[in-house]
């Protein structure tokens, strides 16, 4: 994660920091409303108002004024967007090797090569059959951009005692876990 992604979940400059969260969740509560289609629709007609009105505005004023100030957004239309077959290389190896890592893992999860983490994604299989139940996948995303903006900084200003009862769960866990492996036939781990 970039250095700016993290001073904007970090809330390091609050006005940035806020503008880009109530702009996503007003995104994805809009698409609670409408569909994404009519969301992206009035993005863009938004956005054209917004570019034509001042356009119009800046010529109007030009006209008045007796400027030749030129074009309002000369210099973005001048930027150059495309991307490199670098770029594109890049980011494809990286899509492929991560494609390539996930069906492997579930490869060995799916054929059972090892018991215990063939059991644990049982599970959480399982518990996401309620999670499922209960939240939509938009309603998971919504909580999911309210936590990246929340627990940062709730960890930053109480970490001492969040790593205290998460050390204290770890160990809860890790005596369960042990139990468990210890009762199944061939769930025997190595010491890592």
């Amino acid at each position: 994660m970039g250095a700016a992604a993290i001073d904007l979940l970090y809330w390091r400059n609050v006005k940035q920091s806020g503008a880009v969260f109530s702009s996503v969740l007003l995104l994805l509560f809009s698409l609670t409303q409408f569909s994404v289609v009519s969301v992206g629709a009035y993005l863009a007609l938004a956005a054209l108002s917004a570019t034509i009105s001042f356009r119009i505005y800046k010529s109007v004023l030009q006209a008045v004024q007796k400027t030749d100030e030129g074009h309002p957004f000369k210099s973005f239309l001048e930027v150059e967007i495309a991307l490199s077959q670098d770029q594109i290389g890049k980011y494809a190896d990286k899509i492929m090797l991560y494609s390539n890592t996930c069906m492997k893992e579930l490869r060995r999860l799916f054929l059972v090569q090892d018991l215990v983490d063939s059991l644990k994604f049982a599970v959480l299989m399982w518990l996401l059959t309620y999670v499922g139940a209960l939240f939509n996948g938009l309603t998971l995303l919504i909580l999911a951009v309210i936590s990246m903006f929340t627990m940062p900084v709730v960890y930053e200003k109480h970490q001492a005692q969040i790593d205290q009862y998460v050390g204290l769960i770890r160990t809860q866990v890790n005596s369960v876990v042990g139990k468990i492996q210890a009762k199944i036939p061939g769930a025997k781990r190595k010491e890592e």
